[in-house]
């Protein structure tokens, strides 16, 4: 799959925010926050991108890929750095697409009021509220970060790498999904993505996965902005939304929800198209 181009901002603390972009300059800017462990080096919908008029931008979170790390990370302070980026290059109208364990990311964008409309695909859900519908492992690392979320945030820091979560994303994934990743070119761009993610030490997967753990940045009910919820009938990620997002929608005023029958988790990149239409719509 084709790289993007990388660039970076240089945040008013000396940190770097990095991202890599694909599609024309003047585009209607997409921020893109990817998936757990991932950086920005992969892109969706990249081939489409100049007729409709987009601009993708796929950030990498802070202590993931090129990104400086930030130990103190919250929603909050990832909100306030894509401000920056968004004053630094002038983005106006911009929209925003979360993927997996990027969805409460791209919702703290939403809620801080940088984003127009936002798509989140295949995206973990507010996982406190579907507690009921847990499997016990995802339970119980709720309860874990609840109980030590500084040692919970170590022992994750210590086992977790870009194998070890490319084993859990093949171990998960629905047949589907898995026949796509082990017989296509997306699942080595995945694989890339993870290595890239990784290249500074599992410090900031940690501390994604421990905010990602907590609560959401904006309650659903809040939200303002137009919010597209999609997932796949036969995604069977245990961290993903344990009902497909259909309570999450309840939650969202005037939330769309759309569940395609014959995809997985993977629907980001088999349906780009259709994502990046109706976002821009």
């Amino acid at each position: 799959m084709e790289r993007g181009t990388p660039s970076e901002l240089l945040l008013p603390d000396g940190r770097d925010l990095a991202w890599s972009e694909w599609g024309p300059q003047d585009g209607r800017p997409v921020l893109f926050c990817p998936g757990a462990g991932m950086s920005g080096v992969l892109g969706f919908g990249t081939d489409v991108l100049s007729e409709r008029g987009l601009r993708l931008l796929a950030l990498d979170r802070p202590g993931l890929g090129r990104s400086s790390a930030d130990p103190g990370k919250t929603y909050g302070s990832w909100a306030a750095d894509v401000g920056h980026l968004v004053d630094a290059l002038g983005l106006r109208r911009v929209l925003g697409v979360g993927f997996s364990q990027g969805a409460p990311f791209a919702v703290a964008l939403a809620g801080a009021g940088l984003l127009d409309a936002v798509a989140l695909v295949a995206g973990q859900d507010d996982l406190r509220a579907q507690r009921h519908l847990l499997v016990p492992d995802v339970a119980g690392m709720l309860d874990a970060a609840d109980a030590d979320p500084a040692g919970f945030e170590r022992e994750i820091a210590r086992v977790a790498g870009a194998d070890w979560l490319w084993q859990v994303i093949l171990t998960t994934a629905a047949p589907v999904d898995r026949v796509r990743y082990e017989s296509t070119d997306l699942g080595p761009a995945v694989r890339a993505a993870l290595d890239d993610g990784f290249r500074q030490g599992a410090a900031g997967y940690a501390r994604d996965l421990v905010t990602a753990l907590g609560p959401w940045p904006v309650r659903p009910e809040d939200l303002t902005v137009p919010v597209h919820l999609w997932y796949g009938a036969q995604d069977t990620s245990t961290v993903h939304s344990p009902d497909l997002g259909r309570t999450l929608a309840d939650r969202i005023p005037g939330a769309r929800h759309t569940v395609l029958d014959d995809e997985g988790g993977a629907l980001l990149w088999t349906r780009a198209r259709d994502v990046l239409d109706a976002l821009a719509a």
